[in-house]
């Protein structure tokens, strides 16, 4: 492993140079203390093994962290060394500052050199004492202390003043911004009270660079005090493999339009950009690092994560180190996530013209037979997916057609199979009604026969052919997306012959959940798996950072030992809320693979299980997916109170779920509050206001043909449902036909069973009951193709209505019809639904001839009992109303007068309120 990164993560530079710096002379100087020459056993002042070996991993963690651009200032480096060393950190702090302050003169720095080469074993290790300190010149320790003695070998005189200078500026910035010493550290009891004292009453600045004042002094007054900078030639920055250039003064940095960052996003770029601040930037693996953490950040975050105050970061960097073209992409995936089109198009040309895509995009590896002049094809796939990003999926498709041409034309196999990904999700997420020349005619073998396939046999030969491709390649990633992918398709599509000729084998027209539950099982598998692409997915130096991170963070355990007195200081070095080790991308598929099963429960009824997918995806993945994704689970868990508990604890929940994605544009959690707006204003009968949130939900929805047809569908659902609620069922017919037409021609199949299904309502509260049936028979024969049992239930639910509807001798054949649904009904059904059921047989049973309430009452009061309750919570007022119309019936039938009035109070209230709605909405 090499000593600035040495993962497979990250590029390597064409060329470079390791400078040294102030900071890396801080880290020799602790390394000294870390493995002294010449001793054995454990070192002075350690008291075991594993005490000697915390500092090492500290050290370690110093030349590996990438959370920051830019190389720690000595008075975070001492703050550091204070959280880590505990008892022994005024001791490592005292070294650290008196070798500083012994680099008097250019000559103490060869001095210091010379001495640091006794810390190194030599080639042949064995030969050394088993108990012997030394580091091991190929460890990363041992490399990094080798890349300094080079650096250091290639300096001139000049240079090494230069080095003496900076060393100068850095001790003096120390004092100015915090005091070293002021840390917080636990008393040792074995040492002296009066070596205590002198500690705390130490005048650290008048210690440190007493010697160095006067040395700088005596040069300024010798030489003027002019300090110069050296260039290295070129022939010598090919010897090392590490880029690091010095920072300028810092300009101050304009606030105005930025935005507040969190730590891990706001480096010392924009902290340290005071008036005489100067900062050397780390090695290039550390920076790479950093911004392949800042990408990862800006996919999670989408546009919550600050734009303008990372966009200076970006631009400061760029102006540093101009030979970092991946600093260009991040500019892109800032501006995309925050919908800038015009900045997202021009960042991803930029990057692409400086370096041909050759650099920055670790997730399509170069093909083995591709070429050294550019990768076209990349750059396509990365404008097709920015184009199906802003939702224009026609030109994505083109883009990305193309990019399949060019994939092939080239060799480059992995990029081509990335791009049928990306192809089977844009025509799996967006409404595509034809499409031309997506397959290819080299490997479409349908092509010559003459056969026309529809969209989803196009996209089903897509899946297994990227499929295919991820598996020849052993891209465990690309395999388990295309299974989520496959699952999505086996969700919501029936799958037909292909041919359309030749002896044909009798099958089923129905979805397969079994085939569904196999892909995602099989997503989980794969990703099992991953060491093949683990140097891909893992940012190198990324668990070092997270340790150094946690550093400031108190523990339960921590302040347990410190009440007692009992603490060792090794335990320090354990990690604290250790990072896991597997790649953030992978969690986020597994976490994926989690949401889904929570969407395919709903698709199949089980609202149980739904809830509880979204529950261990909102607990167990919600720190390693997106923004997005964790608003879709609260989403998720929010509608399911609202069906469940009622909209009290659903609005008191999305109250919650608003605080913690404010900063989210186009959240999920503000359409579920329009969604619960909408359908309390039409339990409560506010029909302005249920419009007002159709009109809104509208206007969320692109107007691009074929984008946002889940929100399409959504509001022209609930529109025709606010139609009928106003009795005005002629125009609400029209708008579901017009849906109904729309889903057939997008291929939303499950969506045209709940438009049927609405048509079928729509007839039977229009009083033409017959013309309804047929609707309700096409919704059933929908719900068994696609195993929509709790719609399949629903649908029957409404067919028994139609029934009841045509006379009272059809009330048997109801009656059956509900009791069939029941147990579905009652089991998986919200508050709503079994209200209605419960509702609609007790209709059945008073209208059924050979019933007799006065035998058997309770079977008719024990269902309006429990359903009037249920709509109470609800405010449900007009089917509430229903429910104590007949309980009044019911009791005036029995003689029990009482009960009657009470029941008939409740319907006038339920009326008056329907008719009288009152707009106390607590979120509107």
């Amino acid at each position: 492993m090499a000593g600035g990164g040495g993962g497979g993560g990250i590029l390597k530079p064409s060329s470079g140079s390791f400078v040294l710096t102030p900071h890396k002379v801080s880290v020799c100087i602790l390394l000294q203390i870390y493995a002294p020459p010449a001793q054995i056993t454990v070192p002075f002042p350690f008291s075991s093994v594993s005490h000697h070996n915390s500092l090492g991993l500290f050290l370690f963690a110093l030349t590996k962290s990438c959370d920051d651009i830019l190389e720690p200032k000595l008075d975070e480096l001492v703050s550091q060394l204070g959280e880590v060393g505990r008892q022994l950190s005024r001791w490592m702090t005292d070294h650290l500052t008196r070798g500083l302050s012994s680099l008097s003169t250019p000559d103490d720095l060869f001095n210091f050199f010379a001495d640091l080469r006794g810390i190194l074993g030599g080639i042949d290790s064995s030969a050394m004492e088993d108990d012997q300190i030394f580091l091991d010149p190929n460890s990363n320790l041992g490399l990094f202390v080798r890349r300094c003695l080079l650096a250091f070998n290639y300096l001139s005189f000049e240079g090494v003043c230069h080095l003496w200078k900076s060393i100068e500026n850095y001790c003096k910035e120390a004092p100015s911004s915090c005091n070293p010493y002021a840390l917080r550290h636990l008393e040792d009891s074995n040492n002296d009270s009066e070596a205590l004292l002198e500690y705390e009453n130490m005048d650290l600045e008048n210690f440190v660079f007493e010697k160095v004042t006067e040395e700088i002094e005596a040069r300024k007054r010798a030489s003027g005090g002019i300090s110069f900078h050296i260039h290295t030639p070129k022939e010598l920055l090919r010897l090392v493999d590490d880029v690091e250039l010095s920072a300028p003064s810092k300009p101050k940095n304009d606030d105005k339009g930025s935005q507040t960052c969190t730590s891990s996003q706001t480096p010392a770029t924009l902290r340290g950009a005071d008036a005489g601040g100067s900062g050397f930037l780390r090695t290039n693996w550390q920076i790479q690092g950093y911004l392949m953490e800042q990408a990862d950040a800006i996919e999670k975050r989408g546009s919550s994560f600050p734009l303008n105050a990372f966009e200076l970061v970006l631009k400061q960097l760029q102006k540093l180190a101009p030979e970092l073209h991946r600093v260009h992409f991040l500019r892109h995936l800032n501006n995309l996530f925050h919908d800038d089109y015009p900045a997202a198009l021009e960042n991803l040309l930029r990057y692409f013209d400086y370096s041909a895509g050759m650099e920055g995009l670790e997730f399509v590896p170069p093909s083995p037979n591709s070429n050294n002049f550019g990768r076209y094809e990349i750059a396509l796939l990365c404008l097709g997916l920015m184009q199906f990003h802003f939702g224009h999926p026609k030109q994505a498709l083109e883009v990305l057609t193309e990019a399949v041409r060019v994939s092939q034309h080239h060799s480059d196999d992995t990029c081509l199979a990335l791009t049928l990904a990306a192809i089977c999700s844009l025509l799996s997420e967006l409404g595509v009604s034809s499409t031309t020349g997506i397959l290819g005619s080299s490997e479409s073998s349908f092509t010559s026969t003459g056969a026309s396939l529809s969209i989803q046999q196009q996209l089903f030969v897509l899946l297994r052919r990227s499929l295919r491709r991820a598996e020849s390649l052993k891209l465990k990633r690309l395999m388990a997306s295309n299974h989520l992918t496959r699952a999505k398709f086996d969700l919501r599509h029936v799958q037909r012959p292909l041919l359309s000729f030749g002896p044909k084998a009798s099958m089923n027209l129905r979805t397969c959940p079994a085939n569904v539950c196999k892909e995602l099982r099989s997503c989980s598998h794969l990703i099992c798996d991953f060491a093949i692409e683990g140097a891909i997915m893992t940012i190198d130096g990324a668990l070092s950072t997270t340790w150094l991170q946690n550093l400031q963070k108190p523990t339960g355990s921590l302040v347990l030992h410190e009440e007692h007195g009992s603490r060792d200081d090794s335990d320090m070095f354990h990690f604290r809320v250790q990072e896991s080790t597997i790649p953030g991308s992978v969690l986020q598929l597994v976490g994926s693979s989690y949401l889904l099963r929570s969407t395919a429960w709903e698709v199949y009824g089980s609202s149980s299980l739904a809830r509880i997918s979204a529950l261990l995806y909102a607990t167990c993945y919600a720190d390693a997916s997106s923004s997005a994704d964790v608003a879709l689970a609260y989403a998720k868990l929010i509608q399911h109170l609202a069906l469940f508990q009622g909209y009290k604890d659903a609005f008191a929940a999305l109250k919650i779920a608003e605080e913690k994605f404010q900063s989210i544009s186009k959240s999920r959690i503000h359409l579920v509050k329009l969604q619960l707006l909408h359908e309390h204003a039409l339990h409560r009968g506010h029909l302005k206001l249920a419009q007002q949130v159709c009109n809104e939900l509208a206007v969320l929805a692109s107007s691009v043909t074929g984008v946002d047809m889940d929100l399409k569908t959504e509001a022209s659902l609930r529109h025709a449902r606010t139609l009928l609620a106003a009795k005005q069922f002629s125009q609400a017919a029209t708008v579901a036909h017009s849906l109904f037409c729309n889903c057939y021609k997008f291929n939303l199949q499950v969506e045209n069973a709940t438009v049927l299904l609405l048509l079928a309502e729509i007839h039977k509260k229009s009083g033409n009951a017959v013309l309804g049936l047929p609707y309700a028979l096409a919704s059933l024969s929908f719900c068994q193709s696609f195993n929509l049992d709790l719609l399949k239930a629903s649908a029957t639910l409404v067919l028994a209505e139609l029934w009841l509807s045509m006379g009272s001798n059809h009330a048997k054949r109801a009656l059956s019809l509900i009791h069939g649904a029941l147990p579905m009904l009652l089991g998986q059904g919200g508050l709503e639904l079994r209200a209605r059921s419960r509702i609609a047989e007790a209709k059945c049973y008073l209208s059924d001839p050979d019933f007799s309430v006065y035998e058997e009452p309770e079977l008719v009061l024990d269902a309006l009992k429990q359903a009037s309750e249920e709509l109470q919570v609800l405010e449900y007022h007009e089917l509430a109303a229903e429910a104590f119309y007949l309980l009044a019936i019911v009791y005036d039938k029995l003689r029990r007068l009482k009960e009657r009035e009470d029941a008939a109070a409740s319907f006038k209230q339920h009326i008056m309120a329907l008719e009288h709605p009152q707009n106390d909405y607590p979120v509107f």
